[in-house]
């Protein structure tokens, strides 16, 4: 017997066009948050993505201590920076299925000096984290897995951080490991080398992540794709007021639809000169004939 789930009919459309204002990109909504969270000073954030990850990252800063305003627009938050430190040194924190907001959390937490436990829904504990948890023990952090190995939950305890000098990571693994990284290490106030064994994949995410850190103050010298050097004495400085870049991977689909059904279409939140490599896909367009047109957003 058909039920109505059997099936989607989809009608033929003579054409598309109007106006879409893009959600804001996750990547760049949770690597901010903690990284104003990392900061001196107050940040002022605009266009903060509404999802379940960025709702367990914001849980989590408030229950490290870390004071945070909702602004009167949605999307807009005050977050006062905690200089590096974070108040609460004791804390259960609750990350669901916010990959974005574990992997990050893990380094930074390992190099803060405090005891924490770090849990998810089912899936999350599925997702491996060994590779992350073996770099940050490189460093003398105290990571420990409370079921399997390789796999969160994870218990932090304080460790005998220690100057990185070099640090190995992994091309072929997930990229939120080496980002983890690279956000965390400034925490130690050294200078350190992270060098990447194999070819390093999802290169536009770390870029985002090089940008963000930019932003805040640190700038990570890059070697290709193969190392990359924090400074010595690095610190988070807040750069006031940050707009987060609508996801540009959403914007592809509208474009196309400009593209195809004669438009216009206009996408409102990211533009050419955006820190996502999603954003290429509207030159792919432009080499097939479509139209293209940019403004300042």
């Amino acid at each position: 017997m058909s039920t109505p789930f059997d099936h989607l009919d989809l009608p033929a459309l003579s054409g598309a066009a109007g106006t879409i204002r893009l959600p804001g990109s996750k990547s760049i909504s949770n690597r901010t948050l903690l990284l104003a969270a990392l900061s001196a000073g107050v940040t002022h954030i605009n266009d903060l993505l509404s999802s379940d990850d960025v709702d367990r990252m914001l849980e989590a800063l408030v229950k490290l201590g870390v004071r945070v305003e909702r602004g009167p627009s949605p999307g807009e938050v005050r977050v006062h920076g905690c200089n590096g430190a974070f108040p609460v040194k004791d804390a259960d924190l609750f990350l669901g299925n916010a990959g974005t907001a574990f992997r990050p959390l893990t380094a930074a937490l390992a190099l803060s000096s405090g005891h924490y436990r770090l849990s998810g829904v089912p899936r999350m504990h599925e997702r491996p984290i060994g590779d992350l948890v073996d770099s940050l023990r490189q460093l003398g952090a105290d990571v420990r897995y409370l079921t399997a190995e390789g796999y969160p939950p994870l218990e932090i305890f304080p460790g005998s951080v220690r100057p990185a000098g070099r640090l190995g990571v992994r091309g072929g693994v997930s990229s939120q490991f080496l980002t983890a990284l690279l956000m965390a290490l400034p925490l130690t106030n050294a200078q350190s080398r992270i060098e990447v064994t194999g070819e390093l994949i999802s290169k536009p995410y770390v870029e985002i992540t090089l940008n963000l850190m930019a932003r805040f103050g640190v700038t990570v010298t890059r070697n290709g794709w193969q190392s990359f050097q924090i400074p010595n004495a690095a610190c988070y400085i807040s750069p006031g007021i940050l707009h987060v870049e609508g996801d540009a991977s959403s914007a592809s689909y509208f474009l196309a639809a400009g593209a195809i059904g004669g438009g216009p279409v206009r996408v409102v939140g990211v533009t050419r000169g955006s820190i996502q490599g999603d954003v290429r896909f509207a030159d792919a367009l432009e080499v097939l004939g479509a139209a293209m047109s940019y403004g300042d957003n």
